[in-house]
């Protein structure tokens, strides 16, 4: 028997019908984990009208997906060494990315779509698993429609796997697999109306681990073996833990425990009821970790143990104990571990969610493409000054909430015009200026977008004046401005004492020009930016203009005369009040 859509459900479908009907781009939904995924991938797949290949990363979604289908009345091919079928007879096929990578031969003709769950693992690698299938599919129809689905459209070192938005902004400019968001459904709005249960978020009462002395990988995790020296050292902590994780799970009716490594889940699993526990790692054999499994759904055992393999496709409703033993850098890991128990069951009022490493995270606002640049950073609303676009980017606030810095770089707000082209607004909060043509580009960039000429690192800007004799580099921790004879006058302070001065004649256009481009363009952290005219204009506003992260300064007779001011700087030199 057919399964009835929720509405939101029925949405996703519209929307993904509406975009393949006017364009061939790549295209995600955002659905929280527990919004019923396969039943709109099985609603999809029951209008279609030809070839389509659903993909996922483990047997289980593979086979949940399938079902799903299937309930439909109708019949659907399965391609899965896991569940030893490899069959692509029928006009939808089920089929895990590895199976369908080593026969890609068999993959061989004409699929219109191709629907990727769990897509947030896609790297946009061509030569990747995911980008091998994509390349063979559009062998045989070159508009090929790709659809993916996921709970967590992000990936640290990554970033924001789209790149723009059906609400009217952008999110990544870097290539991102997929090129849009045309559906997204917040967690709090699944929760409020009731079709997830609530996570009661607990910080550890008793006892906690400190894992800030380690250092995480480009993706988020920690090496094992560093983490398994930190945790032997504090073995009484992990008892200490799992007796109160027993004591929480007396009137709870499952529990799943997120350990950091192999020895470290062993040794959880050792303090906990042997008769009530069960350890999965990589390495259990697929036939015990299937009994493990069915055992826990059951409810014959209470307690789960896990090393990173039941963070996605795991379903188990009765799930209202999360225990996080696990460090990580990764938000779209923590929604993952999280998701784990907020389905719906009978008796179930709510999910009692404890974290134990000091992860951190909010779980309704998730990072902004960009791991957190400091362990006080909060999303924080920046307004475009030219098209007003309300941006959300890292930053810090005071006590009152005023934002005192943030973190953005360009706007994220976009036009389309009269035949649907999508253009990012142009305008930068954070940029590096062409010193040909004075353009401005990223920070990072290596070549001006503009004239394509070569932008002078300024790592090797900063290198060179340190090995010179007569020049000084100022890490520079403030400025002040006053008036000077007349003129403008800037010092430069340097976090140890030093410092340098550099005047501007206001009266002057070319030097008001040159202050306007390098001070005006900037302030208020660019967001307000001003074309100052007068002296008494720019000093009634002197603390609002943001200083240079480094003045180079070169010797002019007895005094340093300014060369260089890098603003916005991201390298290798440490900035002015930084730890090393």
């Amino acid at each position: 028997m057919a399964f009835q859509l929720r509405d939101y459900q029925r949405d996703a479908v519209d929307a993904t019908v509406r975009h393949f009907r006017k364009s061939d781009d790549a295209a995600v939904i955002v659905l929280p984990t527990g919004a019923g995924k396969s039943l709109v991938i099985a609603e999809l797949g029951r209008i279609a009208r030809r070839k389509i290949l659903v993909l996922t990363h483990v047997k289980e979604l593979v086979e949940q997906n399938h079902a799903k289908y299937e309930a439909y009345g109708l019949k659907a091919s399965i391609y899965s060494a896991g569940l030893k079928q490899k069959s692509t007879q029928h006009q939808v096929t089920f089929a895990s990315v590895q199976s369908v990578s080593r026969n890609l031969d068999d993959f061989a003709e004409q699929y219109s779509l191709l629907i990727i769950d769990e897509c947030h693992r896609i790297s946009g690698d061509e030569e990747s698993q995911y980008g091998q299938i994509i390349q063979q599919l559009k062998k045989h129809n070159a508009g090929l429609k790709v659809l993916g689905l996921t709970a967590t459209p992000y990936r640290l070192g990554m970033g924001w796997i789209y790149r723009y938005h059906y609400h009217g902004y952008v999110r990544s400019g870097d290539n991102p697999p997929f090129e849009h968001c045309i559906y997204e459904l917040p967690l709090r709005y699944m929760i409020n109306k009731g079709y997830l249960t609530p996570p009661e978020l607990t910080d550890a009462p008793i006892a906690q681990y400190d894992f800030s002395t380690l250092n995480a990988s480009r993706w988020g995790g920690y090496n094992e073996r560093e983490v398994n020296e930190l945790l032997v050292r504090h073995p009484r902590v992990t008892q200490s833990i799992c007796e109160q994780i027993e004591a929480l799970a007396q009137d709870r009716q499952g529990a799943m425990i997120f350990a950091a490594t192999v020895d470290h889940a062993k040794e959880i699993t050792g303090y906990l009821p042997q008769n009530q526990t069960a350890l999965i790692t990589g390495a259990t054999p697929t036939t015990e970790r299937d009994q493990l499994i069915r055992a826990f759904k059951n409810r014959e055992l209470k307690f789960l143990v896990n090393v990173a393999v039941l963070t996605t496709g795991f379903d188990a409703p009765h799930v209202d104990l999360i225990a996080i033993l696990r460090p990580t850098q990764s938000v779209s890991l923590y929604q993952q571990i999280v998701g784990r128990g907020l389905r719906l069951d009978e008796g179930k009022t709510e999910c009692k969610v404890v974290d134990y490493t000091g992860n951190g995270f909010d779980l309704f606002h998730p990072e902004v493409g960009s791991s957190k640049p400091h362990s006080d950073s909060q999303p924080v609303q920046v307004f475009c000054p030219v098209c007003e676009f309300a941006n959300i980017f890292w930053g810090k606030t005071d006590d009152e909430g005023n934002i005192l810095e943030h973190y953005g770089r360009r706007c994220q707000g976009y036009e389309e015009d009269d035949k649907g082209r999508k253009q990012q607004c142009d305008y930068r909060f954070r940029f590096k200026e062409c010193p040909h043509c004075n353009a401005e580009n990223d920070i990072a960039a290596r070549r001006c977008h503009s004239c394509e000429k070569a932008i002078i690192d300024p790592d090797d800007m900063l290198k060179n004046a340190l090995k010179l004799k007569d020049a000084l580099v100022i890490r520079c921790a403030g400025v002040s401005l006053c008036d000077h004879n007349g003129k403008l006058r800037i010092t430069y302070h340097d976090e140890e004492g030093a410092e340098v001065h550099e005047s501007f004649d206001l009266n002057h256009s070319g030097q008001r020009k040159v202050f306007n481009l390098l001070f005006g363009r900037r302030f208020g952290d660019a967001t307000q930016p001003r074309q100052f005219k007068q002296l008494d204009d720019v000093l009634s506003v002197r603390d609002q203009f943001r200083a240079p992260d480094f003045v180079i300064a070169r010797k002019a007779g007895h005094h340093w005369r300014v060369k260089e001011k890098l603003f916005d700087y991201e390298g290798r030199y440490r900035k002015a009040n930084e730890l090393s």
